[in-house]
């Protein structure tokens, strides 16, 4: 399933793992040395491999969408879904990645109000995947090194973010000039462990936020391109743990944005959770009360878009429905079925150029 790309403007299994990791520091420890290890010869053999079988870009493009973070212009990132260069499915991995370099090969396919965040002059030498480790080992040049200290964190984000959308990768190993990172080289990030959704995006710690009585979520939001195309961003954020997780999600999202950040909410301030229910069959059932909506009146598409991503994000694989005022049969302004069992979407915010 694919949304559209124009949406409407209109007004519990599955937990992300603690610890996130922090700019600058490390809830997993600070590693015991700042070097760089040399490449174990089995990695090194199959970069090797990888960058002899990349072969030339094209400037033809695939038939289906690859989804890429990218800033916008409120430094926040947001999937966006491309038609990435044609080339080997092997090169695939590499060519998202080089969506992300600044002032790279493909800096025109990057949409009007987004820009990459990897430093000019990054080359991605290789993405190598570990299957039974779902790892993937991803070799930068000297360049990618190059970046400011305050753009460190969109860094690890994007390039996680973006490599996690592969079905058969959970985990990202960074490498610089032949050798793993033990640590960011600008502001010294500890890389101890491999990066993954613990990792979170756009973070929000919140005031007074005591990390060992919560647990992350991840919401979305929306926002808007200069064209005013809306699309959605992802917002990690902390809450109980005490709660759901989903439930915890949920409530950030009724909650909204933070003023000043460019985003807007999804849901009015009258919306009420009433109930979440997982079935046996991994089935979340979503009840909400909302008095602006009348009886048989199609929700904005936008609404429920994104309750099924915040849903399915902090319980990863599982089906969601929303039923609104105690009815079952919710169709949206998008005339899609959400009152019945829906999968997340296989791409979001496929936005024009």
């Amino acid at each position: 399933m694919r949304w559209n790309r124009h949406l409407r403007n209109t007004a519990a299994a599955g937990a992300l793992a603690i610890p996130l990791l922090l700019s600058g520091c490390s809830l997993f420890g600070v590693s015991p040395s700042a070097q760089i290890d040399p490449p174990p010869s089995d990695v090194e053999a199959q970069m090797l491999e990888s960058l002899e079988s990349s072969g030339q870009t094209s400037l033809e493009t695939e038939d289906t969408l690859s989804t890429v973070y990218l800033k916008n212009e409120q430094g926040l990132l947001a999937p966006v879904s491309l038609h990435l260069p044609k080339g080997d499915e092997a090169g695939k991995l590499n060519r998202m990645l080089e969506m992300l370099v600044e002032g790279g090969p493909y800096q025109g396919a990057v949409p009007s109000g987004f820009s990459a965040v990897l430093p000019e002059g990054t080359e991605v030498k290789a993405v190598t995947v570990k299957s039974d480790e779902k790892l993937a080992i991803v070799e930068f040049n000297q360049s990618f090194g190059s970046y400011a200290a305050a753009d460190e964190r969109k860094i690890l984000e994007a390039v996680t973010w973006t490599l996690l959308g592969n079905q058969d990768i959970e985990n990202v190993q960074l490498w610089m000039d032949g050798a793993k990172l033990n640590e960011m080289p600008v502001n010294k990030t500890p890389l101890d462990r491999p990066l993954n959704r613990t990792l979170g995006i756009n973070l929000e710690l919140g005031d007074g936020a005591s990390l060992s009585q919560t647990r992350p979520v991840t919401v979305f939001f929306s926002a808007s391109t200069p064209d005013g195309v809306q699309y959605f961003v992802p917002v990690t954020r902390f809450v109980s743990a005490e709660n759901n997780p989903v439930t915890g999600a949920l409530k950030e999202l009724i909650e909204g944005p933070q003023r000043g950040d460019g985003l807007m909410g999804v849901l009015t301030d009258n919306t009420v959770l009433k109930a979440l229910e997982l079935s046996e069959d991994g089935i979340i059932t979503v009840s909400l009360e909302d008095d602006m909506f009348e009886p048989g009146e199609k929700p904005p598409a936008q609404m429920l878009q994104s309750l099924v991503l915040t849903v399915t994000e902090n319980a990863r694989d599982k089906k969601v429905r929303i039923w609104l005022n105690g009815q079952k049969d919710v169709i949206g302004m998008d005339n899609q079925q959400y009152g019945e069992p829906v999968l997340r979407p296989e791409t979001i915010n496929e936005i024009p150029l």
